[in-house]
């Protein structure tokens, strides 16, 4: 069977990777692999001030600041009539709403693996309060806060991170990360004053929820309670998973992310 351009295109999707804070684009580098040889376009962004981008986190006055490099590429930088998936990790959760209220029109699916998922009830802050409510403060380990300006700065420390990637991982994989973190912020003060979300803009893009059952920062409980809060269209599970599928898991959750392509 021959395709003729346009069911090329149709098949053919374009993928938006957004990870989460102190990474960069980078850390989804056998994910972009393995989407790329499926025949898909892929884009791991780097937010503001993180993976290969120049400016520091200093330079950095807020969340929509931090924002703006995935909001240009919905912006300008998509083929004509072109529709995105977008994929977000962590604190990489919220970047995906923001782009929702903008541009809905642009985003087929939103999928949040093990991402901050929040709701139009309260400002998007309310699930950064909620983890922190919830998680043991001996977490984050040997993770350095400072405070800069008005936000928190932080920078996770080899400990934390080997527990975020976790023991599924290659040895390699947590060299790579300690290698290439960055300072980084959650910007709660500025997501506190944030208005809600809309009904209308993020309400109407499909969402997915991708359940990473052995993560320990956002442990599956608190998973569940963001997915109860505010349900999903679909939610997926990957079993002996931790905080970043995307190296411990990329098979797995390139098989979730071709059926969500697959069936928008």
């Amino acid at each position: 069977m021959v395709l003729d351009q346009g069911e090329i295109n149709s098949r053919r999707k374009h993928f938006v990777l957004v990870h989460g804070v102190c990474a960069g684009g980078w850390c989804w580098f056998k994910l972009v692999a393995l989407l790329r040889s499926e025949g898909h376009r892929v884009t791991a962004i780097d937010m503001a001030a993180s993976g290969s981008r120049r400016e520091s986190i200093s330079d950095v006055r807020n969340f929509r600041d931090y924002s703006k490099p995935l909001m240009d590429l919905l912006e300008s930088d998509l083929h004509e009539g072109e529709t995105v998936i977008l994929v977000g990790h962590s604190l990489g959760g919220l970047n995906l709403p923001f782009a929702m209220e903008s541009f809905p029109e642009k985003i087929s699916a939103a999928v949040f693996v093990t991402g901050l998922m929040p709701d139009c009830s309260a400002p998007p802050s309310s699930v950064l309060n909620q983890l922190f409510a919830t998680t043991p403060p001996d977490l984050f380990l040997d993770t350095r806060f400072t405070r800069e300006d008005n936000k928190t700065v932080m920078i996770l420390g080899p400990k934390c991170l080997r527990l975020l990637v976790g023991q599924n991982c290659y040895a390699e994989d947590t060299t790579l990360n300690e290698m290439l973190v960055r300072p980084g912020s959650l910007f709660l003060e500025d997501l506190s004053a944030s208005p809600k979300l809309s009904e209308e803009k993020y309400g109407s893009v499909r969402r997915v929820f991708i359940v990473c059952k052995d993560d320990k920062l956002l442990t599956e409980e608190f998973q569940r309670w963001m997915i109860q809060k505010n349900p999903p269209e679909e939610v997926m599970e990957i079993e002996g998973s931790d905080h970043m599928p995307m190296l411990c898991k990329p098979k797995k959750l390139l098989h979730h992310l071709l059926k969500i392509a697959g069936s928008g």
